[in-house]
Parts: C-alpha cells; sequence; structure tokens
C-alpha cells in the first residue's frame, strides 16, 4: 500500500503541478496567436462593355511603361487605331496593367502582357471591335493587340515584336497594331532575353521562368 503523502510533498507537488499547468497554457496561447501567412491575391478590374470614346484621335499619345526590368515608351497611333488606343488608354489610366506579368515570352519573336490571370486567357471583361488594314507593318518593336482567331476578341492583352520572326505576321496581319516602342527598346529586348521552359500544353517553350511585370502605364496627352 501507498503511504500518503506529507503536508510539505503534498504542497511541493501542488506547486509543480502549478507551474506545468502555466508553462504549457503560455506556450498554447503563443501557438495560437502566431500570425498565419496569408496568400496575396490581385484582383483584377473588370467592367461589362469596353469604354466609351475619350480620346482625340487629332491628338499625339505616348505611354510610359515601367517594369521590373526597365521602362520604355510607346508611341500610340491614335489616328490610324482609334479605338484600340482608347482602350489601352482607359486601361491603363485605370491602372489595370499595375503587377501584371508577361505571361508569354519567346525572344524571336515577341512579349506578350496585358492578362491578369497570367495564362493567356484573362481580359477585361468585353471586348473591342478589330481595327485591321492600316499603314504599320508588324516589325521589331512594334505593339499589337493579342487575340484569338476570331474576329473582334482583343480585350488587355498586347504583344511587342522582339526578332525577325515577328515578320511572320505580315502575310496573315489578324492583330490591330496601335503602337510603337519609341525608347527603351533594350529593356524590351531583356524581357525577351528572360529564360523560359515549355508552356503548359507542353508544345510551345514561351513560358518565363521568372516573373517580369509592369509596374505602372503612365499615359501622355500633346
Amino acid at each position: 500500500m501507498q503511504k500518503p503523502l506529507n503536508r510539505w510533498m503534498l504542497m511541493l507537488v501542488l506547486v509543480l503541478t502549478t507551474v506545468l499547468m502555466l508553462s504549457a497554457c503560455g506556450g498554447k496561447k503563443a501557438v495560437e496567436e502566431k500570425p498565419q501567412p496569408t496568400p496575396e491575391t490581385q484582383q483584377s478590374k473588370s467592367w461589362k462593355e469596353a469604354p466609351a470614346m475619350a480620346i482625340d484621335p487629332n491628338k499625339k499619345y505616348t505611354a510610359q511603361v515601367s517594369t521590373s526590368k526597365g521602362d520604355f515608351t510607346i508611341e500610340l497611333f491614335a489616328k490610324d487605331a482609334p479605338i484600340t488606343v482608347n482602350n489601352f488608354v482607359f486601361l491603363a489610366k485605370e491602372g489595370f496593367y499595375n503587377g501584371i506579368t508577361f505571361h508569354r515570352i519567346i525572344e524571336s519573336f515577341m512579349v506578350q502582357t496585358g492578362d491578369p490571370q497570367g495564362t493567356g486567357a484573362g481580359g477585361p471583361g468585353y471586348t473591342i471591335q478589330d481595327e485591321l488594314g492600316g499603314p504599320h507593318k508588324y516589325e521589331e518593336g512594334t505593339v499589337a493587340m493579342a487575340k484569338t482567331m476570331a474576329p473582334n476578341s482583343a480585350g488587355s492583352q498586347f504583344f511587342i515584336g522582339t526578332g525577325a520572326d515577328i515578320d511572320s505576321l505580315n502575310g496573315t496581319p489578324n492583330y490591330p497594331i496601335f503602337g510603337k516602342v519609341s525608347e527603351g527598346m533594350d529593356t524590351v529586348k531583356k524581357i525577351a532575353a528572360t529564360p523560359t521552359e515549355l508552356d503548359d500544353s507542353g508544345r510551345e517553350k514561351s513560358k518565363p521562368m521568372e516573373s517580369v511585370t509592369i509596374k505602372s502605364i503612365e499615359i501622355t496627352e500633346q
């Protein structure tokens, strides 16, 4: 049979038990109060219809594009592609492009951006009318809308010609040209030189292996 604990032993046991309970509670509390990481998500803007005409086709518009690899300037062809330029100016002023990545890069061909999803399937929630048949050609520095083969399917995605392969589009000019890089083509070339791997379809080596983003686009009107 066990002997009963004496008074001093009983007090010692009670003190040790209390200390252990407080330590356990303190540890539990510290774990509960530890901040949990929350994934950062970007809620892109979306509209039900294309913007109303707000630019003056007789004025000169430029876009100063700031990216994670440097800056470049686009001369916008407001007179030749007023609908497309109006759309681009609207989205830029709304901050739509801020934080969006260059999701498709083929160095000898072009760099593509403007998709808030970063998959090639995203857009602003609407499409715009095609403006084709203008005086401009696809060449290094050309800025044109990306779209499906269906008519009037462009929205916010655009690409910039970066190499000799862009000339191949002149045989099937289905992508509305609305500008050309006037300064900072070296920056565009840096973006084009980003290492790539096969895309999710496994058919094209165009998926960037590092994130290249648009920080902001500032529109100037003269």
